[in-house]
C-alpha cells in the first residue's frame, strides 16, 4: 500500500498542494489501482502472440500534396472576431 507520506512527498514534487485528507483518499485509489496492475500481470500469456496495434485495420497512407481546398475568406467566414483574413482571439497572459 503507497501510504499518504509518499502521496504528499509526489504531490509535492510535482508542486502541488494536497491535504492530508486528499492524501489519505489518494493513497487508497492508487493503491487499488497498482493491486489491478498485479493481477493483470500474473495472467498467463504465454503462447499469446504480442500484437503491434490492437486493431488488424491496415491503415490507408497515401503522399502528402499541397492543395487549396478553401480560401482564407470560407475560412474565417464563420468566425466571431477577424481581422482581416486571421481569426481575432483575446489577450492569453
Amino acid at each position: 500500500m503507497i501510504d499518504p507520506k509518499t502521496i504528499a512527498h509526489i504531490a509535492k514534487l510535482a508542486r502541488l498542494e494536497v491535504g492530508a485528507e486528499e492524501a489519505a483518499k489518494y493513497s487508497e485509489e492508487l493503491s487499488k489501482a497498482l493491486q489491478y496492475f498485479e493481477q493483470i500481470a500474473k495472467v498467463d500469456t504465454k503462447g499469446v502472440e504480442p500484437l503491434l496495434t490492437p486493431s488488424e485495420i491496415v491503415p490507408f497512407w497515401r503522399e502528402d500534396e499541397a492543395r487549396r481546398d478553401h480560401s482564407a475568406e470560407e475560412m474565417t467566414a464563420n468566425a466571431p472576431e477577424k481581422m482581416g483574413n486571421l481569426f481575432k482571439v483575446p489577450p492569453v497572459v
